[in-house]
């Protein structure tokens, strides 16, 4: 079993600042998941949590039950840009649950609303690779401080997630110092 991942220092303002941007990249994709799921809002509340929480909103079972939610949403959708939409929406909630741990994994909770957007987006375009990168682009302009001194302190995105994956490692690389 290997030794647990050292901690980190995380503060209430970066923990809101990285749900802020995880609302505003997983914003983005949400009209993929309505056009193809209309009447489920459970991503739209996933994000509305993660925007509650930004806004100095307790961290509580909110965003806990609102990231569930918007995960069944994607589970319940056939449609894989759909899907990913959700996701998006879903790692937007959870990502006020950053764990103080520097472990690899944890760059998902920071990074993964952002790079499961691209990827909706990228599908909703036929499968388009550059409309991924357009969307990666603009979370990197997009991504406060706060967000790069957090994955500063922790190890890189780890390796696999097909697509996803490739654009969350590349969104990453470009956010580190």
């Amino acid at each position: 079993m290997p030794p647990p991942a050292p901690r980190i220092d995380l503060s209430a303002a970066e923990l809101r600042e990285v749900a802020r941007f995880s609302a505003g990249r997983a914003r983005t994709a949400l009209g993929v998941h309505e056009a193809g799921r209309p009447g489920d809002d459970r991503p739209r509340r996933a994000v509305t949590a993660a925007d509650d929480f930004a806004a100095g909103a307790a961290r509580g079972t909110a965003q806990r039950a609102a990231a569930w939610a918007a995960h069944r949403a994607a589970r319940d959708a056939a449609d894989p840009a759909v899907r990913e939409a959700a996701r998006s929406a879903a790692h937007a909630a959870a990502s006020a649950y950053l764990h103080p741990l520097a472990d690899a994994h944890q760059v998902k909770h920071v990074l993964g609303a952002a790079a499961c957007a691209a990827r909706a987006l990228e599908l909703a375009a036929g499968g388009d690779p550059r409309v991924g990168d357009r969307e990666i682009e603009a979370a990197r302009r997009d991504a406060p401080p706060a967000v790069r001194a957090v994955l500063n302190r922790l190890p890189p995105a780890p390796p696999g997630g097909g697509r996803v994956g490739e654009l969350l490692r590349r969104l990453d690389a470009e956010l580190r110092d």
